[in-house]
């Protein structure tokens, strides 16, 4: 059985659940499945047989602890199977330079680091309104507000595509899991 480490970073809690249903899904398609948020160098992942990683967007950049781990870990990761999961709430808008400026910031983080992942996939996340401090909902708001989206601040609003992000999950451990058992040697008959 392969073993995947997914790591990721979040700031206000809601990319640990797309984590955690990537984690799912992968354990679902056969591999044993760690899910962990990167300190310093660790964990190591040359103890496992592929890695994704699940990042989420603030402030035009991804969590610092992410980058730093990435960026350190880049030589290992460009030898294994890798999927890179940005999630955003820039994804929802049909603004070309909002779609643009979203890549982009993917862009700059690959090149940072250094790393190339096999797989990619961009999802929504949320506006969690009721986490927020109060400066940060009102900017939220006005920026939810521009974007033509959800402003009640007395309730949490989640976009994430779960089906789709479940698939791209599934999809990536069943050619991992193929790809072990391929490479597993065939045992002698007696």
């Amino acid at each position: 059985m392969p073993r995947i480490l997914v790591v990721f970073g979040t700031t206000d809690g809601h990319t640990v659940k797309v984590a955690s249903a990537i984690g799912d899904a992968l354990t679902d398609a056969g591999a044993t499945v760690t899910v962990e948020r990167p300190h310093g160098s660790a964990p190591d992942p040359a103890r496992y047989d592929a890695v994704v990683v699940a990042a989420s967007v603030h402030g035009g950049t991804f969590q610092p602890n992410v980058v730093a781990w990435v960026r350190a870990q880049a030589a290992r990761l460009n030898r294994l199977p890798t999927a890179f999961v940005s999630v955003s709430l820039g994804i929802l808008q049909r603004d070309p330079a909002v779609q643009r400026e979203v890549q982009a910031i993917v862009t700059r983080f690959l090149d940072a680091t250094g790393w190339r992942p096999t797989d990619r996939l961009g999802v929504a996340g949320a506006l969690l309104y009721t986490r927020y401090f109060w400066v940060k909902r009102l900017m939220m708001r006005r920026i939810a507000a521009k974007a033509g989206g959800d402003v009640d601040t007395s309730r949490d609003y989640v976009y994430t595509d779960w089906n789709a992000l479940r698939h791209f999950a599934d999809a990536f451990g069943r050619r991992v899991v193929a790809g072990a058992q391929a490479d597993a040697p065939v045992a002698a008959s007696a």
